[in-house]
């Protein structure tokens, strides 16, 4: 047995240090912990917090680091400066991807928007947006579903006669309906059976894909496949509806948590729109506070705090560095979305980060919530409608009652996989 494993030993470190060499015959990976023969740097990266240990290795080695997950080194870019230096200066280099093999085999083969890359991506790119705007993207049509699925929303919480409930099930139904109702041009009944059968597919798809520890190079075959493009439908469902009920459910636990945020975005509503309409898109630029408060949720909770991995997609020089093509890339953007420099106290939950003096809505080039460069969410436009027009029409509708005082309230959010989500919780949606 002790041979056996001193052999396997000896095999990894001349396989670690013939890849180091090879690295060094072109140039040098950026600095790093040394990582241990077949784990890698695992013992120096807590896979529960992943954006501390990062932080931690950036404190010591920069905002360019190397870490190894497992025997594949990733590339770390920490701070606002590397990353947008290598997501939009270098788009093209940095607009790759790398699927792990569990996630391979759950799509037997195919890839989706997510994972593709090259011209596999880019070809799936156009059809995926052609195919949206088609269906109503950036027109009305979208924005009348998303009020439509608004108002069945506010009807459901209705039915909870102000009684203790926990929001997640409705809110994830409600992000679920706008995806059906711009693919099927239809809704369905929060009960509706194939509706939760659906419902129940996607989430038990997203519980089992893995993590960033092991990956391996996406290969290129046929584009318009009927495989291809279910992944990309699946994919559609999964990024346009995890993320946006995780960040309502989210959200309505910070307004329990600071009532007097909540009463200045209920004042401004009242003033704004009343209770006798519904709230629309145009309404947001006479709504500073309102848009200020959806802006700081998605800063505060940093729901993906490393994005989706990127690959660089050929040999890059970066910083004087060497990166060879196929590289894990991580991004850090809790280090953009947390940077005290942007945002004066950055752990502290205040829609005032996003005002200027005079109370005007104030842009933030470091708000990177949905990335940014090439592979930034697609999505971006149909998440930021959803925030809005859902927490818009909560709020007109219904007061929100904690079942503990609101000092007591815990808004630590656990690690899901590469997300982050808020604990569980119980409210009262009070109408108004």
């Amino acid at each position: 047995m002790y041979p056996v494993l001193l052999l396997v030993f000896c095999l990894s470190c001349w396989l670690l240090l013939s890849r180091r060499k090879q690295n060094a015959s072109k140039g040098k990976l950026p600095p790093g912990p040394t990582p241990l023969p077949i784990i890698g740097n695992i013992l120096q990266i807590d896979v529960k917090n992943i954006s501390q240990s990062l932080s931690n290795l950036s404190k010591v080695y920069g905002p360019v680091f190397t870490v190894y997950f497992g025997m594949k080194p990733a590339v770390v870019l920490y701070g606002y400066e590397a990353v947008k230096e290598a997501l939009v200066g270098l788009g093209e280099e940095f607009a790759g991807r790398s699927a792990s093999p569990v996630t391979k085999k759950l799509n037997k083969g195919h890839v989706g928007i997510a994972y593709s890359v090259g011209k596999t991506w880019k070809e799936l790119r156009s059809c995926y947006l052609m195919t949206l705007r088609s269906f109503g993207m950036g027109k009305r049509s979208i924005e009348d579903g998303i009020q439509e699925e608004a108002h069945c929303l506010v009807e459901e919480l209705r039915k909870t006669n102000a009684s203790l409930c926990d929001p997640t099930f409705t809110l994830g139904c409600a992000s679920f309906n706008v995806i059906c109702s711009i693919i099927f041009q239809n809704r369905f009944d929060y009960t509706d059976q194939d509706f939760l059968k659906l419902i129940e597919k996607i989430n038990e798809f997203i519980a089992i894909l893995s993590s960033p520890w092991i990956q391996e190079k996406q290969s290129q075959e046929l584009i318009f496949t009927f495989g291809n493009l279910m992944i990309t439908l699946t994919d559609l469902f999964i990024a346009g509806t995890q993320t946006t009920s995780a960040t309502l459910k989210y959200a309505l636990l910070l307004l329990l948590k600071h009532p007097d945020v909540t009463a200045k975005a209920q004042e401004e509503i009242e003033r704004v729109i009343g209770r006798h309409r519904s709230p629309c898109m145009q309404d947001r630029s006479n709504m500073p506070y309102m848009d200020a408060l959806v802006h700081e949720v998605q800063r505060f909770i940093d729901i993906a705090p490393n994005s989706v991995p990127h690959a660089v997609t050929r040999d890059v020089k970066f910083r004087n560095y060497f990166i060879p093509k196929g590289t894990m890339i991580l991004t850090s953007l809790t280090s953009i979305l947390h940077d005290d420099k942007e945002f004066p106290n950055p752990k502290v939950f205040d829609p005032g980060h996003f005002l200027d003096k005079n109370g005007k809505f104030k842009k933030s080039d470091h708000f990177m919530a949905f990335s940014a460069g090439k592979r930034a969410c697609t999505g971006e436009s149909l998440g930021r409608m959803e925030l809005f027009l859902f927490l818009t029409t909560i709020l007109q509708n219904f007061t929100l009652k904690s079942e503990i005082d609101p000092k007591d309230i815990d808004t630590t959010a656990t690690a899901s996989g590469v997300a982050r989500v808020p604990p569980n919780y119980k409210l009262c949606f009070i109408p108004v």
